[in-house]
């Protein structure tokens, strides 16, 4: 009996032994995850091989008139037209992303080092397809410009023929769009066709016009306006900021922007505080670069929707932004923890006579240095330009999407009974509760 028992705990022993092997060697050889930290890297640092498969990425070859052909409709309002449409160069504004996605899916794959997306020439082969209609570029032709009705260019009338063409299409009727990519970066792009859409992901500022059944974070991904101010090419410091608190733009906004023309009224009279009523134009930027490049302190309040392009005009001037919007959505937020860099305060708050120019006034200099260094570190994300910068960003978000993706156009397809007073399970909301952590 005693000879059974010693043979029992050596086999035990043993297997024991086995599973400890196998388990050091497993660690050893199999690749970790990348951490937050690990995505988060210096500007200038050189991108990764993707650990993961590219997502394989189908772009239309859209009609004319839904890209090039919106180009030279706005070339033509403002009386400069060549022969060659495709020589026509976009026209910068806040809403570039797709034009910035549409040419990066043009270039050479050897161009493209780092991407985790890779375009196939074949439908048949692709996990997503991407739609590269200029829809924020289309809401502007005529902006500020009367048309007579039933003449001119017609914004309303391109996003009708745009779902019509891809309802046309069999892969967008094969999932019903779900796997779809569709740039929809200015709050107001492709409003009049949403419900049609609402299916594809959608790439968006915010969801401040979008329902909750159109717009989640779930299928949907967040993304930067284009910064249209200079990039700061100087070192971090205060000796050339001599301003505390800088805002420069529109005073007067619909909806939770209101709030502007009550912070106009709490601190224009300031004396170490710049704050301007201005519109988009050459002299208006030239003059919002100077002064976000001395401040310390930008200021960032809603728009007519949550978000607004000033945020990351502040981010790539290094002046600590400071958000004024209590439903602000803000892209690549997995991988971007801005409290790091930004100063959060709740409207009612904000508006409070002295409140904001005090708190700002006890932030010490190497607070702000420390707030500068983290900017300095993650607005390569926010820039269109930098070639492992925004658009690789997105495409990073896009590509997380497609799990998703699979498991509702299957569910999609299996489901015998719907509920149509119950909501699609892809909808996840946020800012519901009326929770605010403020400053």
């Amino acid at each position: 009996m005693a000879r059974k028992s010693s043979l029992l705990k050596r086999a035990a022993i043993a297997v024991v032994s086995v599973i400890a092997i196998y388990v050091i060697l497993n660690a050893s050889v199999s690749p970790s995850l990348p951490s937050s930290s690990d995505l988060i890297r210096e500007e200038d640092e050189q991108p990764r091989a993707p650990i993961h498969p590219k997502v394989k990425v189908y772009m239309y070859d859209l009609p004319n008139r839904f890209t090039h052909g919106i180009i030279e409709q706005h070339a033509i309002v403002r009386g400069g037209i060549k022969d060659d449409v495709t020589a026509l160069k976009y026209p910068g504004h806040q809403h570039m992303h797709e034009w910035y996605l549409f040419s990066d899916l043009n270039r050479p794959e050897t161009d493209r080092p780092g991407s985790p997306i890779t375009r196939v020439s074949d439908p048949a082969d692709a996990d997503l397809f991407y739609v590269p209609v200029f829809s924020s570029l289309s809401l502007i032709v005529n902006a500020g410009r009367p048309v007579d009705p039933g003449s001119g260019y017609s914004d309303e009338k391109m996003q009708e023929e745009l779902v019509d063409w891809l309802e046309s299409q069999e892969w967008w009727r094969r999932n019903k769009g779900r796997d779809h990519v569709i740039p929809a970066g200015d709050p107001n792009a492709l409003y009049r066709i949403l419900d049609r859409v609402k299916n594809a992901v959608l790439l968006v500022a915010d969801f401040g016009r979008l329902r909750p059944d159109q717009g989640s974070f779930v299928k949907d991904v967040v993304i930067p306006y284009s910064h249209r101010v200079n990039l700061f090419t100087g070192e971090i410091g205060v000796e050339s900021r001599n301003t505390l608190l800088f805002f420069m733009g529109n005073r007067y906004r619909k909806d939770g922007g209101k709030v502007r023309d009550l912070l106009f009224q709490v601190l224009e009279k300031e004396e170490d505080v710049t704050i301007k009523h201005g519109t988009q134009s050459r002299e208006n930027r030239r003059a919002a670069t100077k002064g976000m490049h001395t401040s310390k302190f930008c200021l960032n309040p809603a728009g007519d929707t949550p978000s607004a392009c000033r945020l990351f005009d502040s981010i790539v001037s290094l002046c600590v932004p400071v958000i004024v919007s209590d439903s602000i959505e803000l892209p690549f937020e997995d991988v971007i923890d801005y409290r790091k860099f930004s100063i959060f305060v709740e409207a009612g708050v904000a508006l409070e006579p002295g409140f904001l120019v005090g708190m700002l006034r006890k932030i010490g200099t190497e607070k702000v240095l420390e707030y500068q260094r983290e900017m300095k570190q993650v607005r390569r994300y926010f820039d269109y330009d930098n070639p492992n910068g925004a658009v690789k960003e997105i495409w990073r978000q896009v590509s997380q999407k497609l799990p998703l993706i699979k498991l509702m156009s299957n569910r999609e397809k299996r489901l015998v009974l719907r509920n149509s007073t119950e909501p699609d399970c892809s909808c996840l909301c946020t800012n519901q509760t009326g929770l605010v952590t403020s400053v």
